[in-house]
């Protein structure tokens, strides 16, 4: 069975650090790039951070180049995202996600990404 566990969000005042993380099962998990998607209410996912297999390429949203970065740990089935210089309009709740396919491209990942999703983890910056 395919679960994704995202936590590590939380409340953070403007300017202050998150570190979500993202809990995969997949046995083959480090054939997959994996990514970050954000979601505010009454709007589709969008594409926040991505990272291949094997963590040799990452891919960013415009809004959080130099602010956010992505990361895994294939031995520990993990990915995270540390958030830095956090904005109030960073609000969102944050998911993870697979690439579709066992060694999919990050460019395949941003525009579809495989349809497993977990509870996400609500990031919430005050101003």
């Amino acid at each position: 069975q395919v679960q994704l566990v995202e936590s590590g969000g939380g409340l953070v005042q403007a300017g202050g650090s998150l570190r979500p993380s993202c809990a995969a099962s997949r046995r083959t998990f480090s054939n997959y790039a994996m990514g970050w998607f954000l979601q505010t209410s009454g709007k589709e996912r969008e594409f926040v951070a991505a990272i291949s297999w094997s963590s040799d390429n990452t891919d960013y949203a415009d809004s959080v180049k130099g602010r956010f970065t992505i990361s895994r740990d294939n031995a520990k089935n993990m990915v995270y995202l540390q958030m830095n210089s956090l904005k109030p309009e960073d609000t969102a709740v944050y998911y993870c996600a697979y690439g579709r396919h066992q060694f999919s491209s990050l460019w395949n990942l941003r525009r579809d990404p495989d349809n497993y999703w977990g509870q996400g983890t609500q990031v919430t910056v005050s101003s």
